[in-house]
């Protein structure tokens, strides 16, 4: 029979928010797989854990993990662990859990911290609807993809949470800042669940302010509220003031519209009710 992966865990900070079954899990694993070992053999000490590790990281995520899909389909079973956090988040161990499952092997979730959801829930807005970005696209590696992420952080309704390095952080928050305006509200989560955790809470351009005099340290989160679906609504109404009800009938009519549908495309881009719209265009034909 063919081995597991099991996506364990670990605290991104205070060793007391391990859980009962990761710790069992490593304990019983044939062999673990870590991002960095030089940082995960502290975590194992703290536990009296005493499995074989091997490194698994960005620059091996391939032929290492061949190797262990390997050695799970020879029957043993592999704990991956990242540097902090849940396995598979913002890190190569998603490349592993595909070449699980493409081999058959199966794949078990041992749940527990991750920096994201932790930031999220004490950032104060939504949690109802929200997406996770990662980090940033770097602006001289992939200034398309960084473009691409910031249009659609312009109208995007939902919180969007990103991973930002504290070397990185002020320019991000200038390149936001360019891109959404200075009013959008974020929440700022630094070393959750260490001793020196701390929430900012304010707009983007307060935030840069306040960033740019205390240079920011440790494991940033950036939390950005979202855009409500009102403000939207506002910005594509007024986008159709600068011309008339006649000629915005036309637009539509030109484009093979019907008289009912044109009317009825008017009254939604401007906010109005069709009634309004049909009362303006009788209107407008016995001036005529």
């Amino acid at each position: 029979m063919p081995g597991k992966l099991f996506l364990c865990a670990t605290p991104i900070g205070n060793l007391g928010d391990i859980t009962y079954r990761v710790v069992e899990a490593l304990k019983n694993a044939d062999i673990i797989a870590a991002e960095d070992t030089r940082n995960s053999i502290k975590l194992l000490n703290h536990f009296d854990i005493h499995v074989p590790m091997t490194s698994y990281h960005e620059y091996n995520k391939i032929d290492k993990g061949r190797v262990l899909v390997a050695q799970m389909q020879e029957g043993k079973n592999v704990a991956l662990i990242t540097d902090a956090g849940t396995p598979g988040i913002s890190d190569p161990g998603e490349e592993l859990v595909k070449m699980c499952i493409d081999a058959g092997i199966e794949v078990s979730p041992l749940p527990g911290p991750a920096a994201c959801i932790s930031a999220l829930i004490i950032s104060g807005f939504s949690t109802r609807r929200f997406c996770f970005e990662g980090f940033l696209p770097n602006e001289k590696e992939d200034k398309k993809g960084q473009k691409a992420v910031l249009e659609r952080l312009k109208t995007e309704t939902r919180t969007t949470v990103f991973y930002e390095a504290p070397h990185r952080f002020v320019r991000t928050l200038k390149i936001m800042c360019d891109a959404v305006g200075p009013d959008r509200r974020v929440a700022v989560c630094r070393e959750l669940t260490k001793k020196h955790e701390t929430v900012f809470r304010g707009s983007i351009s307060q935030t840069l302010t306040h960033y740019t005099e205390n240079a920011p340290k440790g494991e940033i989160v950036l939390v950005v509220e979202g855009v409500s679906q009102k403000v939207l609504d506002e910005e594509r109404h007024r986008a159709w003031q600068d011309i008339s009800i006649e000629e915005h009938m036309k637009m539509y009519m030109e484009k093979g519209l019907t008289r009912k549908d044109a009317m009825k495309s008017v009254a939604s881009d401007r906010g109005i009710s069709r009634k309004e719209v049909y009362n303006y265009m009788v209107d407008r034909k016995k001036k005529d």
